[in-house]
């Protein structure tokens, strides 16, 4: 299971059930021209993305090919999409500060290296534009710093969005020249689900390449319910039980050996960084559902975003009661904790 399978037609699949009397393959693209008796290749290797330097200020869907017109990808190498997460020996506690350029979250959720911080709120809450603000707020810390080791390249994945707000998102970070130091994985509403499903695991494999040699990274995945959708649908056509909500009994591994893959290796290992910030959708502001509780069971702590603050004209709208990082103030600098320390005491009163 999981190899890459083409069909006649050039459409590609990956094989995901199997049966004694039958293989269950999910399609990479559209299955019209797919047809009894076609004939079905095995291409003898697991699904790889390409990754690298050169992927910077790219648009690609969820296998890694190019979607923004700019012509092919120049050197790179190509990774895995599915490999496991690094083990206790290999990481280190995660001790250096991700500044997102928001003051109610360096202050009172700070955020380090290697860490994972869900985002979730209800629809139009200002997820994506923390997210977002994060990445642009590189720009000023990526041009002041003097080596490599201090670099944070960005991925960001989007999951079943309009194809107007990736693009109005790439004229964003365009106009920001932030471009230069980020990756764009897309996979749209209009995708087949497969590749929404897939897109996570492939901008994973792109940033652990920095990981792995030394470098930083942060992926945002925006946003894992419609990744979890996505998965749902596959699993119910190729006939798995469902359970609670309907979701395969594995969507919990589904999303944790995803973002067990973020990461702060140790010194040994070249002490690279992989920053997560996935993005949780909630329905009426209901966390208890079953992706949200497995979503933050998963990450180091959340940022709980709330309509009401919102429509108030607190924006970030970041309710700091039920907002947590698990990770604290390891993950400052000691003159922010001089600062922020007593606002968290003074906030509880």
């Amino acid at each position: 299971a999981g190899e890459m399978v083409e069909f006649a037609s050039g459409v590609k699949g990956i094989a995901l059930n199997l049966e004694n009397e039958n293989v269950g393959i999910v399609v990479f693209g559209s299955d019209t021209a797919i047809k009894e008796g076609d004939l079905v290749k095995r291409t003898g290797s697991i699904v790889d993305v390409p990754a690298g330097k050169a992927m910077l200020g790219r648009v690609v869907d969820g296998l890694g090919v190019p979607i923004d017109g700019r012509g092919a990808l120049s050197d790179h190498e190509r990774r895995r999409v599915e490999v496991k997460a690094p083990g206790i020996i290999e990481r280190k506690s995660v001790h250096e500060p991700m500044q997102t350029g928001l003051k109610a979250v360096d202050s009172l959720v700070p955020i380090g290296r290697g860490q994972r911080e869900l985002i979730i709120g209800d629809r139009q809450t200002g997820k994506t534009a923390i997210a977002i603000d994060t990445i642009l707020n590189q720009k000023q810390m990526n041009s002041r710093s003097t080596s490599e080791s201090e670099t944070l390249y960005c991925v960001y994945v989007a999951i079943g969005q309009k194809r107007s707000t990736v693009a109005q998102l790439v004229q964003i970070l365009s106009e920001a020249n932030a471009l230069e130091y980020s990756i764009l994985v897309a996979a749209t509403a209009s995708d087949p689900a497969p590749l929404q499903f897939l897109a996570p695991y492939s901008g994973c494999a792109m940033g652990e390449y920095f990981r792995d040699n030394g470098m930083h990274a942060l992926i945002i995945y925006d946003d894992l319910s419609k990744q979890a959708v996505a998965y749902r649908q596959m699993s119910l056509l190729l006939r798995r039980p469902p359970g609670r909500e309907a979701f395969p009994g594995d969507v919990f591994y589904l999303h944790s050996r995803l973002l067990e893959r973020a990461a702060k290796r140790s010194d040994q290992t070249g002490a690279g960084s992989l920053t997560a910030l996935p993005v949780i959708e909630t329905q009426a502001g209901y966390v208890s559902a079953y992706i949200p509780t497995n979503v933050i069971s998963i990450t180091d702590g959340q940022i709980c975003l709330e309509t009401e603050l919102f429509y108030r004209g607190i924006r970030p709208a970041i309710n700091v009661g039920l907002s947590v990082s698990r990770v604290g103030s390891a993950a400052q600098l000691k003159i922010m904790k001089q600062v922020c320390g007593s606002s968290k005491l003074e906030l509880a009163q």
